[in-house]
């Protein structure tokens, strides 16, 4: 199982940014992906999940209105649409793989990570 998330980068309040996770190596079908961010001196926090066998997307609250998960066509990526950004958003962004058809927020949940984007939203 390989994850590898991009399209980290800065923006200015108000702006939007897409980050991908290209996965390889498992058939999303049968696993669901998440997407986490954690900021400096922060725990890591859950933003946005799918479910790779329904494509059902599940939203923490300050993700709510802002952001959209979504699985290419191609399932060989998971996007994350982010608008309006505010500064409390700048943190790095992980994507996150674990077997099961459900979403989660819970970080133990997950057995594969990507290796992080950071984002940045600053004037």
């Amino acid at each position: 199982v390989q994850l590898q998330a991009s399209g980290g980068g800065l923006v200015q309040p108000g702006g939007s940014l897409r980050l991908s996770c290209a996965v390889s190596g498992f058939a999303l079908d049968y696993y669901a992906i998440g997407w986490f961010r954690q900021a400096p001196g922060k725990e890591r926090e859950g933003v946005a999940c799918i479910s790779g066998a329904n494509s059902m997307a599940y939203y923490t609250d300050s993700a709510k209105g802002r952001f959209t998960i979504s699985i290419d066509f191609d399932k060989t990526s998971v996007s994350l649409e982010m608008n309006n950004l505010k500064p409390e958003d700048t943190a790095v962004y992980y994507c996150a793989a674990y077997w099961g058809a459900s979403c989660s927020f819970t970080v133990r949940v997950y057995d594969d990570w990507g290796q992080g984007t950071l984002v940045t939203v600053s004037s």
